[in-house]
């Protein structure tokens, strides 16, 4: 799986809303307490009466008592917010089952039983898009992590394992379309109802269930396995939007084949299903054989999509896709293992994007998002393992530690194994746990036998929280060089003292005059300090270090601006080149900010930062692509990483004066760039999308450098613009700025795309993530527009998300942002609990920033926590930020 202002709960069922609300201090959930489940539920039979108001659900499970597990007389079926109608066991009506709060108890005499369970349940009054639900209509399920329990009673954990018969009938008029997991088995009708069959083979746990009911049309394609089985697939969406599916479908053919070619992975049913939902919380979900996506992940056309958009189709299609084996063949022991799967996962869709494109320009941006999103959730009141010891609200900790340091985590195991013994690995675990619920230790296991490593000190890694940070010091003497390495793990909520992980660090010394080396070398780093020395250097060269980021750490050096200059002009591995790069300007800005530099060293500082910009710029060996990475400036939530407590508004002054400055001083280079990137015409191609890139680039630079010129050459390109890249560019750029044009693009864009939910998110974020001035009173305006609503989380995100991801915004001195957040969590939080818990996270990092905004960051902290029916998901966050 991939992670405003009205009267409290305005669009949701008061009571529905209520079944949601759990007490505020819910029980702590501990890995050490895992036991295995009493009963095997070996086959699960369900049947639906769909209906958008009231669905009526009968289900039939095979229970047998498990032989691996500690005896007991009762079987216990989660329920959340739903009650019993009929309770039978081996066909006769039972009374001996009691309700447990939410769940049903069942008392059991025999081995063996056949329990039946008949509830109803109200589609339309479900609010936090968990369990069975309505979206515009139709009808679908989300049931990662405990939604399935909001449908039937059932042991509703990921051990669980049951094959899957499912019968669905509803009105054919309001239900044309009747879509479960597995393989369709039957299909009928009577009159103006219909019914359709499924049946999944593949033992899978309850999470994993999906069904869907609607007026869908479907683009089909097939696909032929290495083992010959010819495979239907269906990319099935609202009929109005059929023509933007074609890059979908072409995205899961890919993913299906480089499976196949890199991990051996073939697809093992006859049918499989995407459906794009307008209404979900998550990008995508991975049930088994049923793929149900937010349309943000679907729908793709060069009028509506940008070119990361494009890229997201792709990564999330081949993401969901590539959990059939990791994740659903192999599942979670429990959820304390979901970086088992998802970690995985996410470095598999890692890998085969890089395939599809630009390798090195997928790792930055990959390594942007850690850094932008886990590195501060790892310093900050959050923090956990990838395998956490505890939690009390499971939907809490689908983290970027969880999805992307899990990644970064095995993708380190590759790195010291090497891509042919990684492979053995992997096929290894396949072999192994294939059919199983698993932990991350099958999975080390597993890697740690297949490619011959010994993986016992770097266990560590799925234990500690924490991004490690390596002290590094080269001396050079006679014709040596010896680096010296130095980790430390800071202390984390609950783990004060750290022992050594093994750091894998890629490194080159680069000789000063030719810009040469003689070698990539691996050195792993698996104590406190350590020493390499290297011969054979007359001069002490540049030392390359953590190239491709192979590992996820915080890298501290004293090193010139003359040799970060050198790096990010001749450093032969791109990643490495756009470290020194964002090195550069990181330092400078870290120095401007905390007031250590004088006139003198600010003006050779930016001089410095020009030349080496220039350098990028002028060299006729990068593609635009990669040039784009190297021009962009880090982020302000990066720069205030780089300090203790950062001064929200000083980084964004100094961060604007720098960018202003570059657009001054290389304002001929760059529009000699935007002049020859836009004669290139519109493709899908690399040249081109690189081409739309460095052109958005020159743009941002020239706004803060002449705004006026910036604002008359935006304007040009968005009314010239065939495709959404450039449109939303030009866009992005006027928005910030106080200017006539800035007006009249912005309603000639709402009224151009008014009706497609997708590019108006996009008019909503751009607005909400400006420069403007005014930005806060823009997002409390459109707050009111009447496309705005708090039922749809992706038109949430994309008002609100932006905002808060908005440092300038967010953090205004008077703590305006801050309490617009908190009015949103409380709003928001009745109507959907998971949604809402995601905005404290930016709140939580108050410890970081300076003392007048962290107290205000606090104080709407604490009055978040104070509301009445607070949820457990929003209660957890809120309480372990103010630790």
């Amino acid at each position: 799986m991939d992670i405003a202002r009205t009267p409290s709960n305005p669009d949701g069922n008061p009571e529905m809303a209520d079944a949601a609300m759990q007490p505020k201090d819910p029980p702590e959930i501990r890995r050490e307490d895992y036991k295995p489940f009493p009963w095997i539920v070996s086959e699960t039979r369900l049947d639906f009466e769909l209906g958008i108001d009231c669905t009526r659900v009968r289900s039939t499970l095979t229970v047998a008592r498990n032989a691996k597990a500690e005896p007991s007389p009762t079987i216990r079926l989660n329920g959340d917010g739903i009650a019993a109608i009929v309770v039978t066991v081996d066909g006769e009506p039972s009374q001996s089952w009691v309700m447990d709060g939410d769940d049903l108890v069942l008392t059991l005499p025999g081995e063996a039983h056949e329990i039946g369970i008949e509830t109803e349940i109200d589609p339309s009054a479900n609010s936090q898009l968990m369990g069975l639900y309505a979206s515009g209509g139709m009808l679908c399920t989300q049931c990662e992590a405990e939604g399935f329990r909001r449908i039937t009673f059932f042991p509703d954990r990921p051990d669980v394992l049951s094959t899957y018969t499912v019968r669905m009938s509803g009105p054919r008029a309001q239900f044309p379309v009747l879509l479960c997991n597995g393989n369709k088995t039957g299909e009928g009708g009577d009159g103006d109802t219909h019914w359709a069959e499924w049946h999944d083979p593949w033992p899978k746990p309850s999470y994993l269930f999906a069904l869907v009911a609607g007026d869908l049309v479907a683009r089909s394609d097939s696909f032929t396995t290495m083992g010959g089985r010819e495979v239907e697939l269906n990319v099935w969406v609202r009929e109005g939007d059929l023509d933007r599916t074609e890059h979908a479908m072409e995205s899961l053919k890919r993913s299906m084949k480089w499976d196949e070619e890199v991990f051996g992975r073939e697809y093992d049913l006859d049918l499989f299903n995407i459906v794009a939902v307008s209404d979900f919380n998550m990008g995508a979900m991975e049930n088994k054989g049923l793929n149900v996506f937010n349309t943000k992940y679907v729908l793709a056309d060069p009028e509506t999509a940008t070119d990361g958009d494009y890229d997201g189709v792709e990564g999330v299609i081949g993401h969901e896709y590539f959990h059939n084996w990791s994740g659903n063949r192999i599942t979670c022991r429990d959820w304390f293992q979901l970086s088992l799967k998802e970690g995985f996962t996410v470095l598999r869709d890692q890998l085969f994007s890089a395939d599809m494109g630009s390798e090195p320009v997928k790792r930055i941006e990959d390594v942007r998002v850690l850094r932008g999103i886990q590195f501060p959730e790892d310093s900050g009141p959050l923090a956990h393992p990838i395998r956490p010891d505890s939690y009390r609200e499971i939907s809490n900790f689908y983290t970027a530690t969880v999805y992307n340091k899990g990644a970064e985590v095995i993708r380190m195991m590759r790195t010291m194994a090497g891509e042919e013994a990684f492979r053995k690995g992997t096929d290894l675990y396949f072999e192994r746990h294939d059919g199983e619920a698993a932990t991350c230790e099958d999975f080390v296991k597993a890697i740690e036998d297949g490619a011959g490593l010994d993986l016992a000190q770097f266990r560590r890694w799925y234990s500690q929280a924490g991004t490690p940070k390596v002290a590094v010091e080269l001396d050079h003497e006679g014709d040596t060089a010896r680096l010296a390495l130095t980790q430390t793990v800071p202390p984390t909520p609950g783990q004060p003292d750290k022992a050594p992980m093994p750091i894998p660090l890629k490194l080159a010394l680069i000789d000063r005059k030719s810009g040469t080396h003689s070698g990539e070398r691996l050195v792993v780093l698996d104590k406190d300090t350590a020493e390499f020395t290297f011969d054979g250097f007359a001069d002490k060269p540049a030392l390359s270090i953590n190239r491709t980021f192979s590992a996820p750490v915080s890298i501290d050096r004293e090193v010139s601006r003359e040799e970060l200059v050198f790096l990010a002009a001749k450093d032969d591995d791109p990643f490495a080149r756009y470290e020194a790069m964002q090195e550069l300007m990181t330092g400078h800005l870290v120095a401007a900010v905390s007031g250590d530099l004088g006139d003198n060293d600010r003006q050779a500082a930016r001089s410095d930062i020009a030349q080496a910009m220039q350098s990028v710029i002028e060299d006729d060996q990068l593609d635009d692509l990669m040039r784009g990475e190297l021009m962009a400036m880090p982020g302000q939530t990066y720069i205030a990483e780089r300090m203790l407590v950062a001064d929200p508004g000083l980084i964004h002054a100094e961060r604007e004066a720098l960018k202003a400055d570059l657009g001054k001083r290389l304002s001929e280079q760059f529009h000699a760039l935007y002049d020859r990137a836009e004669k290139v015409p519109f493709s899908l191609d690399a040249e081109a999308k690189g081409a739309r890139k460095v052109k958005t680039l020159v743009l941002a630079y020239a706004a803060a450098g002449d705004p006026a010129k910036a604002a008359e050459l935006a304007a040009h390109q968005y009314e010239r613009a065939d495709n959404m890249t450039d449109r939303q560019g030009a866009l992005m750029v006027l928005a910030g700025l106080d200017s006539a044009e800035r007006t009249g693009k912005l309603i000639d864009f709402y009224n151009r795309y008014q009706g497609n939910a997708l590019v108006i998110d996009k008019w909503f974020a751009l607005q909400a993530s400006s420069l403007h001035p005014q930005a806060i009173e823009h997002v409390k305006a459109l707050r009111d527009h009447p496309d705005f609503t708090l039922k749809n989380p992706n038109r949430v995100r994309s008002l609100y998300m932006a905002f808060a991801a908005n440092p300038a915004a967010f953090h205004a001195a008077d703590g305006e942002g801050y309490r617009m957040i908190a009015d949103l969590i409380l709003e928001l939080d009745p109507i959907n609990a998971q949604t809402a818990a995601r905005f404290v996270p930016p709140l939580g990092r108050w410890r970081r920033i300076e003392e007048g905004r962290a107290k205000l960051m606090r104080e709407a902290l604490e009055r978040i926590a104070q509301a009445p029916k607070l949820s457990r998901d929003t209660f957890e966050q809120v309480t372990r930020s103010l630790g």
